[in-house]
């Protein structure tokens, strides 16, 4: 059985609500924080569907004992926000997963070449095989912050299949090396536009996400 990139664009009128607000260049940069907070929390509800490690108990409720499922507290959850513009996916992402270890992961994108260079890598040096890791960042363009970020973790010992990676707004380049790359990963994003510019950026898009949540 041949094994394919999963990509989801869940249809939930608070995801494309928030994409929308996102959207719109008239939105200042503190409602735009908030948009992006949002999306980090109704995307990672997405991906954490059939993803938490679960175990099986029984409960004694004010009237009888019934059967619980309870998150497995030893399989450990990781989230990985791409540093700068991933922190404001991070935020809603955390209430979702408030014990889940956060590793930063710092890379800039050279704009002549558009390749991304790490300035700040937080990663351990080794991972548990088992730990599930959320990957946090808003553009998925032409995939050279997410494909460097992706050689971090597996070098470390993370596994693709049990990692998900939650943008905003994903575009062909990037999903194609991821595609060809990864395979087993799985990807929730608020939408899929088609073009890259000669610049990098996606068309439509956003603009500069990481500009215009920190309002620089």
């Amino acid at each position: 059985m041949t094994v394919q990139l999963r990509v989801y664009v869940p249809p939930h009128p608070l995801i494309k609500h928030w994409l929308a607000v996102a959207r719109d260049a008239a939105t200042p940069s503190v409602l735009f924080r908030s948009a992006i907070t949002e999306l980090g929390r109704w995307l990672t509800y997405e991906a954490a569907r059939e993803w938490l490690p679960t175990i099986e108990a029984t409960v004694q409720s004010p009237l009888d004992s019934c059967p619980a499922t309870f998150i497995n507290p030893e399989v450990p959850v990781a989230v990985v926000p791409i540093l700068r513009a991933g922190l404001g996916l991070l935020e809603g992402a955390q209430t979702l997963l408030p014990l889940a270890s956060i590793y930063h992961l710092g890379l800039v994108r050279d704009e002549e070449t558009l390749e991304a260079r790490c300035y700040l890598n937080k990663l351990p040096e080794k991972f548990d095989p088992q730990t599930r890791v959320l990957i946090t960042d808003p553009m998925l363009a032409t995939g050279g912050s997410i494909m460097r970020a992706m050689a971090e973790l597996t070098q470390r010992g993370i596994d693709p299949a049990l990692t998900r990676i939650v943008s905003v707004v994903a575009a062909p380049p990037a999903l194609q090396k991821l595609s060809a790359a990864y395979p087993s990963l799985i990807i929730y994003t608020a939408t899929i536009d088609e073009t890259v510019n000669d610049r990098g950026f996606i068309v439509p898009g956003l603009g500069d996400a990481g500009d215009r949540i920190f309002g620089t």
